[in-house]
C-alpha cells in the first residue's frame, strides 16, 4: 500500500511545502514534489502541517476493570483524535499487570481493540502494593514496556533500589509517581492558598521532592534510568536538575495542566481541577515551564486519567484524582505557549513526540525516512471552543471545558493507515 501526502508544511518551515510517500507503513520519500502513481492514495494536505504522530508516555486506560471509565477501544480513539500515535498504559488496572498472564490479557486487548500503538507497562511491586517486588526478567521477556506503580510511590528506600537494580539488569526504566504518603495527611488538593480557601486537607509540594531526592541517589548507585513522572512542584525541578547536572541518568515528564493552571485556577470545589500531583502554587507553574524550556524536564505527557461522571460528582474529599487529556493537550498547549511565543511550533511537536522518543529509545517519533510512516497532520488556524460533550473518551473529566481553542488535529495515521480524519480539511 501507498499513501502520498501532499503540499504540506513542517513545524521547522512554513513557508515551503513537503510532500511524503509512505510505502507499507514507511516513510519512503520526503521531498518538494512527488510524482504520484495510480496505485497511491493521495491526501492534499494544503494549509496543515504535517509531524510525527504525538508519543504519551502516560495514560490511564482502565481496561481490564476498570471498562465504566474507559476502555481500550475507547482510550485509543481519544488518542488518535488528539494526534497521539502511541500511547503508553500505566498498570493501575484489575487486574494489574505483575504477572506474565495479567500482563498478557492487557497485550490481547491492544491486539484486538486499539487503533493507535500501545504499550503497557508492568508494575514494580505485587498488586501495586508496595511489598513484593515482581518479577523483571520474565515481564521483560514479555513484553512490558517499562515498569511503574503510577499512582501510588514506592515507599522504602530498599524495594526502590532492589527494583532499579532488577531494571537495571532489563535495561528498562523505572517510572515513577513521587509521593511520600507520611507527609500526605489526606491531602486532596495543593497545601496553599485553595486548600484553606476550601477547608480541605492540603498535599505539601515536599512530599513529592523528598522521594525524587531519595531515588535519583539510588539511580545512580544502581546505574539505572530513573524517569520521573509528572512533575509538580519548583524543588522537583530543582532536585532533577541537579541530578543532570551530576550526571545521573534522570528524565522527566510535564503535564500539559501543571504547565497551564495553578490553585488559584481552583475557584470552587470542582473536582474536574482535582488531580495528583495537584495543581500547585504560581511559582511552581513557572519552575514547571522553566524546567521544560530549558531541558531539566524532557518532554511534555498528560496522565490521561478517566473517570465516570458520577464519581467525580462526589464531594472534593472522597472524588477520585485525574483529569483526561488526550482530546485536548495539543490545542491548549498550542494557543497557551507557541500562539503568545513563549516556544515555537518546532519546540512543541518536539516535546511531543522527538523527545519522549529518544528517552525511551523509540523507532517512531521522528519524520524521517525509513521511519515509521506515523503522522498527524495540524490545522493551525482552526478556533474551536472545548466542549467536553463531544470527547471520544468516556471520560468528559476536564478543567478545559468551555475554553476558547486555536489549533487542532485534522488526521492522525499509523503505520500509513488513517486512524482518524475531523472535520477540517
Amino acid at each position: 500500500m501507498t499513501l502520498l501526502i501532499q503540499n504540506a508544511y513542517t513545524a521547522n518551515d512554513l513557508e515551503q511545502t513537503i510532500d511524503i510517500l509512505v510505502v507499507d507503513g514507511i516513510i519512503d520519500q520526503i521531498g518538494n514534489r512527488i510524482v504520484p502513481s495510480e496505485t497511491d492514495t493521495v491526501i492534499d494536505a494544503s494549509g496543515q502541517v504535517v509531524a510525527p504522530g504525538f508519543i504519551d508516555v502516560h495514560v490511564h486506560l482502565r481496561e481490564p476493570g476498570g471498562e465504566h471509565k474507559e476502555t481500550i477501544e475507547t482510550g485509543t480513539k481519544a488518542a488518535a483524535k488528539g494526534g497521539y500515535t502511541t500511547i503508553c498504559a500505566m498498570p493501575n488496572t484489575n487486574p494489574v499487570p505483575s504477572d506474565v498472564a495479567s500482563l498478557k490479557v492487557v497485550q490481547d486487548k491492544i491486539k484486538t481493540d486499539a487503533i493507535v500503538k500501545v504499550y503497557p507497562y508492568a508494575s514494580i511491586t505485587n498488586g501495586l502494593k508496595g511489598e513484593a517486588l515482581v518479577n523483571f526478567d520474565a515481564l521483560t521477556e514479555a513484553g512490558a514496556f517499562q515498569f511503574s506503580d503510577d499512582g501510588v510511590g514506592v515507599q522504602t528506600a530498599g524495594d526502590m533500589y532492589e527494583a532499579m537494580k532488577q531494571a537495571a539488569k532489563n535495561n528498562k526504566a523505572i517510572v515513577a509517581h513521587c509521593e511520600d504518603n507520611s507527609l500526605i495527611h489526606g491531602g486532596c488538593v495543593h497545601d496553599g492558598d485553595v486548600a484553606a480557601r476550601l477547608g480541605v486537607n492540603g498535599i505539601p509540594s515536599i512530599c513529592e521532592a523528598t522521594q525524587i531526592a531519595r531515588d535519583v541517589l539510588l539511580a545512580e548507585k544502581a546505574n539505572c534510568h530513573y524517569h520521573v513522572c509528572h512533575v509538580s512542584t519548583k524543588e522537583s525541578v530543582r532536585v532533577i536538575r541537579d541530578a543532570k547536572r551530576a550526571g545521573i541518568h534522570v528524565t522527566a515528564e510535564v503535564s500539559p495542566h501543571h504547565l497551564i493552571l495553578s490553585e488559584d485556577d481552583m475557584t470552587s470545589r470542582d473536582t474536574n481541577f482535582k488531580m495528583n500531583p495537584p495543581l500547585r502554587a504560581k511559582a511552581d507553574r513557572e519552575a514547571l515551564l522553566q524546567g521544560l524550556l530549558d531541558g531539566t524536564l524532557d518532554f511534555i505527557a498528560t496522565d490521561h486519567a478517566p473517570h465516570h461522571e458520577d464519581e467525580k460528582n462526589q464531594p472534593i474529599e472522597t472524588a477520585p484524582f485525574g483529569i483526561v487529556g488526550l482530546e485536548t493537550a495539543f490545542p491548549v498547549l498550542y494557543t497557551h505557549f507557541v500562539k503568545p511565543g513563549v516556544m515555537t511550533l518546532a519546540d512543541l511537536i518536539d516535546y511531543l513526540t522527538v523527545k519522549p522518543s529518544e528517552v525511551f529509545g523509540m523507532a517512531q517519533g521522528k519524520l524521517e525516512i525509513n521511519k515509521p510512516a506515523d503522522l498527524v497532520l495540524l490545522n493551525l488556524e482552526a478556533e474551536t471552543m472545548i466542549d467536553k460533550t463531544t470527547f471520544i473518551s468516556k471520560g468528559k473529566n476536564t478543567p478545559f471545558n468551555h475554553q476558547k481553542v486555536t489549533g487542532e488535529v485534522a488526521m492522525t495515521i499509523v503505520d500509513g493507515e488513517l486512524v482518524y480524519k475531523g472535520e477540517t480539511k
